[in-house]
This record gives structure tokens, sequence and C-alpha cells, in this order.
């Protein structure tokens, strides 16, 4: 469990195809830290430690990881979000996320507004009653919350702070990027409810 409070960002040494999926190679500023078995948020998703080198960090990923999350796209160089998992008993100072990814979306737009920045990425229709104003969703591990929905464009758009925008990977961010997401838990909870009560 994790709460989408960006720790530090890492830079990709190198993403390596294997028979079952992909190494994931990072170079991560709190890797004297880490152990065999941790969990780590790489961009949002939960992947587990299974090497440690000088500085650098190696992650398994499994083939079904590649096909649901943006991971694939990481090239050496890209910079990424890190958090290691929730200690019990500390703050949540963003909100509950799980870093099970539930979508690949698409960054539209992400200009400055004033002194903060202006983030629109596209929302499917099939997932968009998962989102609500001033609710909490996961972008790449950021916690962050909707400021507007926009059913016609089918997006959504977040406001960026300049620590947020300095301190994660949102610095480097592109207009077509993929972006992973995870929704609300409580959303998906009582959409799971709703869905089988009526089925």
């Amino acid at each position: 469990m994790f709460t989408g409070l960006v720790e530090k960002t890492g830079s990709i040494s190198a993403l390596q195809n294997t028979e079952k999926g992909a190494k994931l190679i990072i170079e991560i500023p709190f890797s004297d830290e880490l152990s065999i078995g941790d969990s780590v948020a790489v961009n949002g998703c939960c992947l587990t430690v299974s090497a440690i080198g000088k500085g650098e960090i190696s992650f398994d990923l499994l083939t079904q990881t590649l096909k649901v999350t943006a991971l694939n796209d990481l090239k050496p160089g890209m910079v990424v979000n890190l958090e290691r998992a929730l200690i019990a008993g500390q703050r949540i100072g963003g909100h509950l996320v799980t870093g099970h990814i539930d979508n690949v979306s698409e960054v539209i737009s992400y200009e400055p507004i004033a002194e903060d920045y202006k983030l629109e990425i596209l929302l499917p229709s099939d997932t968009a009653n998962l989102v609500i104003e001033k609710g909490s969703i996961s972008v790449d591990g950021i916690s962050l919350t909707t400021a507007e929905i926009n059913d016609k464009t089918e997006s959504f758009t977040c406001f960026i702070t300049p620590h947020t925008h300095k301190s994660t990977n949102l610095i480097d961010i592109k207009k077509g990027a993929r972006v992973n997401l995870e929704f609300d838990l409580i959303a998906k909870h009582i959409e799971r409810l709703i869905n089988y009560q009526n089925r």
C-alpha cells in the first residue's frame, strides 16, 4: 500500500527483454535502504526488488505487467516517480494507493497557469464513472485531486503545484505521453457492489 506522495525520482538505466517479460534497472537515490523483496511504486506500479547493485535496483516485470501499464515506454535516462510502501502508523498525506494500475491513458496537455501547472488527461467513457470532481486519482503514482471533468472531450484536469512539478516526472512530461492511472479504491468497491446487485 502507498500514499501517492512521491519520495524521490530515479533514472532508468535499462529495460531489458527476458523470456518472461523484462528486467527494469533504475538508479535509485535510496538504493542502500532497500532489500530484496521490498515493494517500490515505480510510476505508480507496485514492483518487487529482485536485485541490488551499486546505486541501481533491478525489478522483474511480467509480460502481463508490460501489457497493462506504461512501463514498456521507459527508456534509459527517463525519470520515474518512486515511493516505498507505507509504514503502519505514518501520516497519509495523499490517499490510499495500491500500486495496481487500472488504466493507461494519455496526456492531452500540460501547461503553466500563473505559478501552477494545468494537466489534462484523456478519460475514456468506460472509466469516467470512477472519477469525481475534488476526488483523488493516482497519475504515474502521484496522488492528485481532480479539479475538472469534461465528459464531452472525455478528459479530466488537475492543477499541479510548483513543488509537485519539480519533484516528480511531470517536469519532463509531454503531450501524448502515456501515464498510469489508478482510480480511487472506494469508488471501485462501490461500482462493484452496484454492478453485482444489478446483475
